[in-house]
């Protein structure tokens, strides 16, 4: 299945197609294309759209685009991928920013990555071992805490 977004992916646009690839559709080909052509690429594909104005997947009710995919595709009641829901989502709702305290190194991982690579999929292919270390590290601590 093709996956729409707006181009020049930092947060949300990197944690959702992590998301999609790994829990929902492994064979996910993700679409960056300008913030106007979303929803026409979308149709014209007969792809998902996300995480853009009128989407298919976007903001809704004070959440952001990863916790509402979590939502729809019921992988909301994993507790690893809720720890790290908690993550992307201080890191990508602006009044949230102190809610999770490795929000503001999320979002400081993804303003930088755009100044690092010009070419979105292979900043999406770069910035996928974030999520990976971070998965990984939400795993740890559920351990920890016996969940």
């Amino acid at each position: 299945m093709k996956w729409v977004t707006r181009a020049r992916p930092k947060t949300d646009r990197i944690a959702c197609p992590w998301l999609i690839r790994n829990f929902i559709d492994p064979d996910a080909e993700i679409l960056y294309v300008p913030k106007e052509q979303v929803l026409t690429v979308a149709a014209e594909q007969d792809a998902h759209s996300f995480d853009a104005p009128g989407a298919e997947y976007d903001h809704r009710d004070g959440k952001c685009t990863f916790e509402v995919l979590l939502n729809e595709y019921h992988l909301d009641d994993d507790p690893t991928l809720a720890r790290l829901a908690e993550i992307v989502h201080a890191a990508d709702i602006d009044e949230d920013i102190d809610t999770h305290p490795a929000g503001p190194g999320l979002l400081a991982i993804g303003l930088g990555g755009l100044d690092v690579e010009t070419d979105d999929h292979r900043l999406l292919e770069r910035a996928s071992f974030v999520y990976d270390a971070l998965y990984a590290w939400c795993r740890q601590q559920d351990a920890k805490a016996g969940v």
